[in-house]
C-alpha cells in the first residue's frame, strides 16, 4: 500500500488525519468522506467548497491505494423556504413541501424542482473530474432506511431536547470575520450560502406539546406546518394535527413521511454512514450550531463519533456582470466552467487551506489568474515550483483515476479574450491572429488552443461590458489625423515601416515599445525610464485612438495582430 512521502500541503496534512481516524475508529473499513447539498435553488461557488475539500482529501487517501469513499447527500426532502427571484410567486404556495414535492421551475424537462437544480450540479461534478457517491435523502426517508434511528431519536427525545437546552440559551455569536465588511456581490453569495440545506435556521423540534424531534409531512397538504402532539413509545403511535387544521394518527414504525429535525438528522447520519471526515461552513462555528449541537447528539444519542474536518471560509465573487441577474442567485460551477476550464477552478480550491477565504473572477481578473497559472505551469516544466505549489497543480489538473483534458497550446487567456472580442469570434480571422502570434510555432487548428478558446470567447460575450468592447474604426480619422505634429506623424510612420519585417506577438511588442526610444534618439534596447514609459504611454494612446477611437483597448500588439498591417496603415495615414 503505498503511503505519502510527506505532509506537503493542507490536503496531505488532513489525508494523515483522517486514515489515522478511519483505522482507529473502523478498522479494515472504507474511509468515509462526505458533503451535503441542497438542490434548494441554483448550488453556487460557495456550496462547492463543501465538495472540493472532501474530495481533494478522498482523492489524496485513494491515490495513496486505501479504500475511500465520498458521499454526497443531496438534502432533496428538506422543506421548500422560498420563492427565489425570477419564479413566479404563485410557487409561494409549495412552500413547506419537500423540494421532491415542488413542481420544477417553468419549462424544465426535470420532474421536480430538486432533480431540475440536482442536474447542473451532477453535470459541473462531472466536469470537474469528482468521484462520489449520491444519496437522495427522499429515498433514504421515504423508503424506511432511517426507521430505526428515527424511532430510536423519538425514544430518547427528552436526552436529544436537554442536549438542545445546554445551548439553547447562548444563542448565536457574531457573523464570523470572513464575511465582514462584504460588497454587494459577495453578500448576495454570503446570504444565499446562508440558506443553504437544514442548516439554515429551522426549528429544533420543541414545541408547546413537548419537544419531538421528528417533524411529518402533512397527508392532507404535504407540508411541514405540522405538530407532534403525542407519541406512545410501545406502539410507536403518533398523533400530529397540520396548521391547516388536518389531524392524523399513525404508527411511526410504518410512516415515512417525514423526517427528523436537522440538528437531530445530520449526527443521525453521521453515525448511520460511519463519517470520518466532513468539513463545514463558517455558520456552524457558534456554539449552538449544527456541527457543535451534532458532537453531542451522534455520541450520546447515536453511539456514533462526530467527524474530524475544519470549517472552511467564504467563496466570494470577483464581479457578476449579466450573470445570474434575472434568477436572483449567484454563479453556479456551470457558470465558471463557462469561462473557464476545470483545472483552473480546481486549482483555486486546491491552492488555499480551507479556512482562508478567496474569491472566484468573473471580471478581468480571470486574466490575471490565468497568467499566474502558465506561470506556475512554466515553472512546474522547469522543475522550479515550490512543493506545495506543486501539489496544488497536480490535484487540479489530474485525479487518482482520470486527467482533466487541458488545452494544448495554452495562449495566454488575455490574449485569446482579446482576439475574440476583435473578431467577435470570427473563426478564419481568429486562426489568422493566431497563426502569426508565434511564426516558430504557428497555430494552424483552433482545436489546439481548444477549450481555453471557447471558454475566453464565453467570458467576452457574456462578462465583458459593452464599453469595453473593441471595434476597429471602418474609416481613418481624418481630423485627428490632420491635427497631428511632425513628432506623432514620425512615430506613426516608425511603426508602419515596421511592421512588416516584426509580424508576430513578440515583435509587434519590441516594435511599439521600441518607437518611442528612437524618437528620443535612443538605441531600441534601451530600459525604460520614467520619462521613456510617459512617451510610450503617450504613443499607445496615440494609437488606439487612431484604430479603435478610444484611449485604451487590448493590449496593443495583440490588436496590431487583428487589425492586419495593410489596415493599420490605412487607419494611421502612414
Amino acid at each position: 500500500m503505498a503511503e505519502a512521502a510527506g505532509a506537503v500541503d493542507w490536503v496531505s496534512r488532513f489525508a494523515d488525519e483522517v486514515i489515522a481516524e478511519a483505522q482507529r475508529r473502523s478498522p479494515g473499513q472504507p474511509v468515509v468522506c462526505a458533503s451535503g447539498l441542497s438542490p434548494s435553488g441554483p448550488i453556487h461557488l460557495g456550496n462547492l467548497r463543501e465538495v472540493m475539500t472532501p474530495h481533494l482529501v478522498a482523492d489524496e487517501i485513494r491515490r495513496r491505494g486505501h479504500e475511500v469513499v465520498h458521499l454526497i447527500s443531496w438534502d432533496d426532502y428538506d422543506r421548500f423556504r422560498k420563492v427565489p427571484a425570477g419564479i413566479d410567486a404563485s410557487w409561494a404556495e409549495h412552500i413547506g413541501k419537500p423540494l421532491t414535492a415542488v413542481p420544477a421551475p417553468p419549462g424544465s424537462r426535470f420532474p421536480n424542482w430538486a432533480e431540475h437544480f440536482k442536474a447542473a450540479m451532477i453535470d459541473s461534478l462531472a466536469e470537474l473530474g469528482i468521484e462520489y457517491r449520491g444519496i437522495s435523502q427522499t429515498e433514504m426517508y421515504t423508503s424506511g432506511a432511517y426507521r430505526d434511528q428515527i424511532l430510536l431519536a423519538m425514544r430518547e427525545r427528552e436526552r436529544i431536547d436537554a442536549i438542545l437546552d445546554r445551548y439553547r440559551t447562548k444563542g448565536r455569536t457574531a457573523a464570523p470575520k470572513a464575511n465582514a465588511k462584504l460588497d454587494e456581490a459577495d453578500a448576495a453569495a454570503a446570504a444565499e450560502a446562508a440558506e443553504g440545506s437544514g442548516a439554515a435556521d429551522e426549528d429544533d423540534g420543541q414545541a408547546s406539546t413537548g419537544y419531538y424531534p421528528y417533524r411529518p409531512y402533512c397527508a392532507q397538504c404535504g407540508k411541514d406546518t405540522t405538530t407532534v402532539t403525542a407519541y406512545d413509545e410501545t406502539t410507536t403511535e403518533m398523533t400530529y394535527e397540520c396548521a391547516d387544521g388536518f389531524t392524523e394518527t399513525v404508527l411511526l414504525s410504518e410512516f415515512h413521511r417525514g423526517k427528523l429535525v436537522w440538528k437531530v438528522d445530520w449526527p443521525m447520519r453521521w453515525a448511520y454512514e460511519g463519517v470520518h471526515f466532513e468539513p463545514s461552513g463558517v455558520d456552524h462555528s457558534s456554539p449552538g450550531s449544527s456541527f457543535v449541537v451534532g458532537g453531542q447528539i451522534v455520541q450520546e444519542i447515536f453511539g456514533g463519533a462526530q467527524p474530524i474536518g475544519p470549517m472552511y471560509a467564504f467563496v466570494g465573487i470577483s464581479g457578476m456582470a449579466k450573470m445570474s441577474s434575472s434568477r436572483g442567485a449567484v454563479p453556479t460551477p456551470a457558470d465558471a466552467l463557462a469561462i473557464m476550464e476545470a483545472p483552473l477552478l480546481r486549482w483555486m480550491y486546491a491552492r488555499r487551506r480551507p479556512n482562508q477565504a478567496f474569491k472566484v473572477a468573473f471580471d478581468a481578473e480571470i486574466q490575471r489568474l490565468y497568467d499566474e497559472w502558465d506561470a506556475l505551469e512554466a515553472k512546474i516544466e522547469a522543475g522550479t515550483a515550490a512543493p506545495a505549489d506543486d501539489a496544488a497543480h497536480d490535484r487540479a489538473v489530474r485525479t487518482a483515476t482520470v486527467t482533466l483534458p487541458a488545452t494544448p497550446v495554452p495562449v495566454a487567456y488575455r490574449t485569446l479574450a482579446s482576439i475574440v472580442d476583435i473578431t467577435t469570434g470570427h473563426d478564419e480571422q481568429t486562426l489568422r491572429i493566431l497563426r502569426d502570434l508565434d511564426p516558430r510555432r504557428p497555430v494552424t487548428d483552433l482545436d489546439q488552443v481548444r477549450p481555453r478558446l471557447d471558454r475566453a470567447q464565453t467570458w467576452v460575450t457574456t462578462q465583458l461590458p459593452p464599453e469595453a468592447r473593441t471595434q476597429v474604426l471602418a474609416e481613418p480619422d481624418k481630423e485627428l489625423l490632420a491635427s497631428l505634429d511632425d513628432d506623432q506623424r514620425e512615430s506613426l510612420r516608425l511603426l508602419a515601416a515596421g511592421l512588416d519585417e516584426s509580424w508576430s506577438l513578440d515583435g509587434l511588442t519590441t516594435l511599439v515599445y521600441g518607437v518611442p526610444k528612437v524618437m528620443a534618439g535612443l538605441p531600441p534596447d534601451t530600459k525604460p525610464t520614467p520619462e521613456l514609459k510617459v512617451a510610450q504611454r503617450s504613443f499607445f494612446v496615440l494609437v488606439y485612438r487612431l484604430l479603435i477611437g478610444k484611449e485604451t483597448g487590448p493590449r496593443l500588439p495583440t490588436l496590431l495582430l487583428a487589425v492586419g498591417a495593410d489596415r493599420i496603415r490605412s487607419l494611421i495615414g502612414a
